[in-house]
């Protein structure tokens, strides 16, 4: 199998090397890169300028998309910054490629539904990259909610929080992706991932309403605080990020008529209050473990031509959803209808 990574960044050298433990020499491994950074970043974050990524995972660098995309590779994983998403994907698939996209599908929904079509006219398989779906305790909780422990449920708090200056120690946070209007940054699409556990514990959301912006002292020009509400099936669901806090978190609290659940997942921990389901906590779970299981998870829907857990079509309703929190962010408005929402 011929793999392409577009964009190898920490991202997408941590899908090199999961690919490397995952098959070995099975695959071959090429990227596009557009910038020149060789070093190895580690499972942990660390940065090792000794060591050169291309020569320790058999990577064959490109220049060029074109040349890259000229090798005819099987699979493309779509790693770049969130403004490119969508013109790589959509070349990619023209190309025949399998697509593992990284979230958010895109930064806005200019061209989705032609990636759309694409994907579906050429029979291929398409996948986005929401690793936290494939933590055991957010399978656990998934499984608790649909066997209606909690009774129902009246109140959901989904709480994420990190300081962005730490999140790459070896960049400038300002010349991230994260921290660029133009490269597709901002909190809320950057982490996509809490509206992803949203709609994946919840369904998904009929209406957004959002407040906050860019409130911290942080050297950006976007929003580095959302606080949400989403109206799901029978629930409203708080999310609240920020790109100015520490100490980190990444939280779940659910409230129901029998009891309470409270998922910390940097913790590892899943409790009930009072004990409704054993509770549950993974101190020795390792971070990669999830990014390790989507992408074998993915591989295997390839060759079994089967439709993956994290389906572009899902990607895409949770890229709706994202971009009305920006929109009634953006223009301060009260509830705001999620386009394109089947009531």
């Amino acid at each position: 199998m011929r793999i392409l990574i577009a964009g190898l960044g920490a991202i997408g050298r941590r899908h090199a090397r999961n690919l490397r433990a995952l098959r070995g020499t099975g695959v071959e491994l090429h990227a596009w890169r557009q910038r020149g950074d060789r070093a190895v970043i580690t499972n942990g974050g660390a940065r090792d300028p000794t060591r050169d990524v291309h020569a320790e995972l058999h990577i064959t660098p490109h220049a060029s998309l074109d040349v890259a995309l000229a090798t005819r590779p099987d699979v493309a994983f779509v790693c770049t910054p969130t403004a490119q998403h969508l013109e790589v994907a959509q070349r990619a698939a023209e190309a025949g490629c399998h697509l593992f996209l990284e979230k958010p599908v895109a930064a806005s929904m200019r061209g989705v539904e032609r990636l759309r079509e694409t994907v579906a006219a050429r029979g291929l398989v398409a996948m986005v990259g929401c690793q936290w779906r494939f933590h055991p305790l957010v399978a656990q909780l998934r499984d608790t909610l649909a066997r209606d422990l909690l009774g129902p449920v009246w109140d959901v708090e989904i709480d994420y929080a990190e300081y962005l200056p730490d999140w790459h120690q070896w960049e400038d946070y300002r010349e991230s992706y994260a921290a660029r209007r133009a490269l597709g940054g901002g909190v809320t699409l950057t982490q996509i991932h809490d509206y992803d556990l949203a709609y994946h514990l919840f369904g998904p959301a009929r209406e957004c309403r959002a407040s906050g912006g860019h409130l911290s002292a942080l050297e950006i020009d976007v929003e580095d605080t959302v606080d949400a509400q989403l109206r799901c099936d029978g629930v409203v669901v708080r999310v609240r990020q920020s790109f100015a806090q520490r100490p980190p978190r990444r939280t779940v609290t659910v409230r129901g008529e029998r009891g309470d659940a409270a998922l910390d997942l940097l913790a590892a921990t899943l409790r009930f209050t009072p004990a409704l389901a054993p509770d549950a906590s993974l101190a020795d779970y390792e971070r990669n473990r999830m990014f390790l299981d989507e992408v074998a998870h993915f591989l295997a829907s390839i060759e079994r031509g089967k439709q993956p857990a994290v389906p572009l079509e899902e990607g895409i309703a949770v890229l709706r959803i994202a971009l009305t929190v920006k929109q009634s962010l953006e223009a301060g408005l009260g509830w705001t209808r999620v386009e394109g929402f089947a009531s």
